[in-house]
């Protein structure tokens, strides 16, 4: 029997404040342990939480990116559970009014376009962080150390319905959603960090049935790479379970890295009741018409829309303008480069081959990039008008990246302009040919190999300078009139 993957993903991303959701201690990476941590962090008695209005703001936002229908009046709600790394013993989360519902987000694969439906949006405070040390001997200790650093950290959890069929949708969407995230500054991003993490839900059901299967809820995946994994581990297991005539359980696992597979965290049984009630320290927010629209007039143009564009109004593949818009620096710098010389094509091919190149190599980020728009767009022209040859022009911009000087500086220090001089080149010609005589005679005997090698050579007197179209143009002429 044939079988459908039905695959649902939630999304925690840590918002991009300044400060924590509920208190005003820092809200940042990498610090020492417990070193941003105050009374309202450790729920310690007597005190009293205080929304992040830039908290709530950023929230809104990506409800509003994502095309939710944003609820007005918004509340908070007690998520109530036993953990070490939570210290009032309970979490400040949205579960009977979520922030934004019933959005969408379009993702685009291998041609295909498909609208992926969110189910909710909503905010809450992150958990500290647990820390097993290794013993001297190399295991584990019997102890756990916590860091309540991140301890209200604000949060947004985005939660699909099961809309996905396959790996290929579940990776275009993580990576727009990512994108989407990036674009509108809501958060960083960087899972290295835990400031994106993915949580996904699985089940089979033969094709052509409308009920789902039984889900499977996998946890502990902590890469885009472990996701896909977990996910391909998990079709492979539920369709053997499926084949050999028994019932998948419906189930929490984790993923184990070290072994490339799920393995059984707890039952549906054993799932915690987190009792939720509302949150009493905190009033309902209420987003008025006025702010609301002020949150959506921040929106910037989105990945997908831009990537359409960039086909649209540039001329570019779709392959190209992907590239360009994954991300939103990248692209502006691209934009910004037509802007001021509209090439679309060849500002392309040096973006997304040569600057990013060079980004990869260096580990820099676009901002940090010493070759600016203005200054790649003058190695363009230079380029494009035959001035330099390509094989030059690529030097000269490794030279730009390394020295910051600009391109027509760089050509005049080092003699570097092309020769398009029709006596100049063949003077040049004649020379090669009187010191190749055997090539001559091979090409007058039909081996048309020694056009190549006259060309190399008069590349190379040249130092590569020659233009390339006016030698073979010239050489071709002056061979066959013998």
């Amino acid at each position: 029997m044939q079988h459908e993957t039905i695959v649902g993903l939630e999304t925690h991303a840590e918002l991009l404040t300044e400060t924590k959701l509920f208190c005003g201690c820092l809200n940042r990476f990498g610090a020492s342990p417990n070193t941003l941590a105050c009374p309202v962090c450790l729920g310690l008695p007597g005190v009293l939480p205080v929304i992040n209005k830039k908290g709530f703001e950023t929230a809104l936002k990506a409800a509003l990116a994502l095309h939710c229908q944003i609820n007005q009046f918004t509340t908070f709600d007690r998520k109530n559970y036993y953990y070490p790394d939570l210290p009032k013993n309970y979490q400040i989360s949205q579960n009977y009014l979520n922030l934004g519902i019933n959005g969408y987000l379009e993702i685009k694969y291998g041609g295909n376009k498909k609208r992926i439906c969110i189910h909710n949006v909503h905010l809450e405070e992150e958990a500290g962080k647990l820390i097993h040390p290794e013993s001297a001997l190399g295991g584990g200790e019997d102890y756990s150390l916590v860091d309540f650093n991140r301890a209200g950290v604000p949060l947004l959890e985005i939660v699909t319905y099961p809309d996905m069929r396959g790996l290929e949708e579940v990776e275009a969407y993580m990576n727009t959603l990512k994108n989407v995230l990036l674009y509108t500054e809501v958060s960083d991003c960087k899972m290295q960090e835990g400031s994106l993490r993915f949580e996904a839900s699985i089940s089979l059901r033969p094709i052509g049935q409308e009920k789902l299967g039984n889900r499977v809820e996998i946890k502990n995946l902590n890469s885009m790479k472990a996701v896909l994994k977990a996910l391909e581990y998990e079709m492979r297991r539920q369709k053997e379970v499926l084949e050999s005539g028994e019932t998948v359980s419906m189930e929490t696992r984790l993923w184990s890295e070290p072994n490339e597979r799920t393995e059984r965290m707890r039952t549906k049984e054993e799932a915690h009741d987190y009792r939720y009630f509302p949150e009493p320290d905190l009033t309902p927010a209420v987003v008025e018409d006025r702010w609301l629209e002020k949150q959506r007039a921040t929106l910037p143009e989105l990945p997908l829309a831009r990537r359409e564009r960039f086909v649209a109004k540039y001329g570019l593949s779709d392959y190209d303008a992907g590239v360009l818009t994954e991300d939103k620096a990248l692209a502006d710098y691209f934009e910004r480069c037509v802007t001021l010389h509209h090439s679309p094509k060849a500002v392309c091919n040096w973006v997304t081959n040569y600057v990013q190149r060079e980004l990869n190599e260096r580990r820099l980020e676009i901002k940090d990039f010493p070759v600016s728009p203005e200054m790649l767009v003058e190695l363009v022209r230079l380029a494009e008008t035959g001035d330099v040859s390509m094989p030059v022009a690529k030097e000269v911009f490794v030279e730009m990246v390394d020295t910051r000087k600009k391109a027509p500086q760089i050509v005049q220090e080092r003699g570097l302009l092309q020769i398009s001089d029709r006596a100049e080149l063949e003077s040049i010609i004649q020379e090669v040919i009187a010191e190749n005589p055997n090539a001559l005679a091979d090409y007058k005997k039909g081996k048309k190999t020694a056009l190549t090698f006259l060309v190399g050579q008069i590349m190379r007197k040249t130092k590569g300078k020659a233009n390339p179209q006016m030698v073979n143009e010239l050489l071709k002429k002056k061979l066959e009139a013998g």
